[in-house]
């Protein structure tokens, strides 16, 4: 099963963000006076956030925050640093980890949660720094993911992700870790427990492997007989928390949960739906995505997002709200590139419009669809939208002529198709409709020519 990172619910974490690059050096704070900052009541208050100044970051800030509530830790402390480059040992710089390990201490954090990704060195020295655990980003994002997996294949995808991230850091703990025995023929080093427990890892992953694999092949066949029948699927893409749920629940009253925790949806929900036109589609809700989404989880996850690999458009939901939507889009657009999808007909959705004033939702005319799917605004202009980004069984206009006892027939135009004409003479209807190529091709025998 997959291994839980955060442990129980309520764990306290003090929240570690690292940035690099930035012009300026920004003075080193004393430990005394971190300490003192980061220190919360006996009540268990709001958390004193220790920055060392006014940043631009704070959405990003504010990001990892919901992250590490997601995953159900108490936010004790959070501190923040920017630096030229990264130090190969710990990241931060040994200045700054004498400073979060006095931090963690007042603070009583049971972990400490880097929104950065640590290498194997980095993380095993801060294990040894600090008064408590150490987690990096891409740990907190697998260890949501186990949360909300449901489904044998949800669970399957998040423990291969977790094994494959593990593999790579295991490391010796010295003597302890060896399994050496006494008396003649036992001599040597004998096999480390690192060495067993890498062996057994690897086991593990290709066991996952093979299982995910089969999962595939079925989804495969399930792909194969839906295309059988031309039901195209629109996929619904986009950062995480964006809103797709709720729009996917608004468009076909699915009953998807909806939550504003991040990572609410995992396992892969279709639902039918039909647009203005009257044809059919497939409507797929799929995984958010999320800045820096680690890699492990794309490949681990490629059975479920094969959905998108296989949809002819996908509609971009996107946060109109959020002051960092042009960068969710570049976020989403990186992963669609992994995924060799930014060929396909997309459709930009700007959601929550119900949260703007008109003067910012002017300001958003002209660059997608504005939505707020929670109150059922701009829905139809969006399924009209999907009805032109079709190619797939295209809509044709024809004119009909069925006998009235081809009671079948005219049900089935009627249902499928858009009657713009409509006229009786004697037991013939004349008909013109617009409707789905392959709608119409199965009642071409009723198809007007210019002599009838």
């Amino acid at each position: 099963m997959p291994v839980n990172v955060t442990g129980p619910r309520g764990e306290r974490a003090l929240l570690v963000s690292v940035s690099f690059g930035r012009a300026g050096k920004v003075p080193s704070r004393e430990a005394s006076q971190a300490r003192a900052a980061a220190r919360t009541d006996e009540n268990g208050s709001e958390p004193t956030r220790v920055f060392p100044h006014a940043s631009d970051e704070e959405s990003r800030q504010d990001e990892f925050r919901e992250l590490v509530v997601s995953a159900g830790a108490a936010i004790a402390a959070e501190m923040a640093q920017h630096r030229p480059k990264a130090d190969p040992a710990t990241l931060l710089g040994s200045g700054k980890v004498e400073e979060l390990s006095a931090v963690a201490a007042s603070s009583r954090a049971d972990l400490a949660i880097f929104d950065h990704d640590l290498s194997p060195t980095q993380l095993r020295n801060l294990e040894d720094a600090l008064p408590c655990r150490v987690i990096d980003r891409t740990q907190l994002i697998l260890d949501i993911f186990a949360r909300h997996a449901r489904t044998r294949e949800g669970q399957l995808q998040v423990e291969l992700a977790q094994l494959e991230y593990m593999l790579p850091r295991l490391t010796g703990r010295g003597k302890a870790m060896s399994q050496l025995g006494g008396g003649i023929g036992t001599r040597g080093p004998g096999e480390t427990q690192l060495e067993t427990d890498r062996r057994r890892i690897q086991r593990r992953v290709l066991q996952l492997r093979r299982e995910l694999e089969a999962v595939r092949r079925i989804r495969t066949q399930q792909r194969q007989r839906r295309e059988s029948v031309p039901v195209p699927t629109v996929a619904l893409v986009g950062y995480t928390n964006a809103g797709k749920s709720t729009l996917f629940n608004a468009l076909t009253r699915g009953g998807v949960l909806e939550s504003a925790r991040m990572f609410a949806t995992l396992d892969p929900k279709l639902s039918a739906i039909h647009l203005p036109s009257r044809r059919k589609v497939l409507l797929s809700d799929t995984v958010g995505f999320i800045r820096d989404l680690p890699h492990t989880l794309v490949t681990s996850f490629r059975a479920t997002l094969e959905e998108v690999r296989q949809a002819e458009v996908l509609v971009h939901v996107r946060d109109a709200s959020s002051a960092l939507r042009e960068e969710h889009k570049a976020e989403v657009e990186k992963v669609l590139g992994e995924l060799d999808v930014l060929q396909k007909p997309r459709i930009e959705v700007l959601n929550k419009v119900d949260l703007m004033t008109p003067e910012e939702m002017a300001a958003l005319n002209g660059r997608g669809v504005l939505v707020s799917a929670k109150v059922r605004i701009g829905l139809d202009d969006l399924l009209a939208r999907i009805d032109e980004e079709l190619v797939q069984d295209p809509i044709l206009e024809q004119k009909f002529q069925v006998p009235q006892s081809e009671a079948e027939a005219l049900a089935a135009l009627e249902a499928g198709a858009v009657v713009t004409e409509r006229e009786y003479e004697g037991n013939l209807v004349r008909m013109t409709v617009a409707g789905p190529a392959s709608l119409l091709g199965r009642y071409r025998r009723f198809r007007r020519t210019r002599n009838n």
